[in-house]
């Protein structure tokens, strides 16, 4: 089935709004911060690292706990802990031969909790729906 594309409004004027313009600028964060901003948020952008997430708020566990709360293989699991960790998402602590994993800081649990909080907003119904569509096809993409 096609998508129909709906076109963004746009002004039927080319006027610049110069004082609006220049303090917004000002207020602008560096480009390198945005640029890890962006980075972190590419992070979020993958349904197995969302599940993950998931789990670790729930509970500090292992990589074969969470390779078989997810089904999945534990160098999977590895992969996407490597990329969370290097996010500075999650953190890793020894005990004897286990290593467990728990979110990093409160920060990253208001950041998936403001996610949900956000597609859980009436306004937001449509995109609700495709998403559980996706994952009923067993992909979010």
């Amino acid at each position: 089935m096609a998508k129909k594309i709906q076109p963004i409004e746009r002004c039927d004027c080319d006027v610049i709004h110069e004082e609006i313009v220049n303090k917004v600028r000002e207020k602008m964060p560096q480009e390198e911060t945005l640029y890890d901003l962006a980075e972190l948020f590419k992070v979020f952008g993958d349904s197995t690292r969302i599940k993950i997430l998931w789990a670790l708020d729930e509970s500090e566990m292992c990589v074969c706990d969470i390779a078989f709360l997810l089904n999945m293989t534990q160098s999977a699991i590895s992969h996407q802990l490597r990329v969370l960790k290097q996010a500075e998402l999650v953190k890793s602590r020894r005990e004897g031969k286990i290593v467990f994993y728990s979110l990093e800081d409160e920060h990253v649990k208001q950041i998936f909790d403001q996610g949900l909080i956000h597609i859980s907003e009436e306004s937001n119904t449509h995109f609700r729906n495709r998403s559980k569509q996706r994952l009923t096809k067993g992909k979010l993409s």
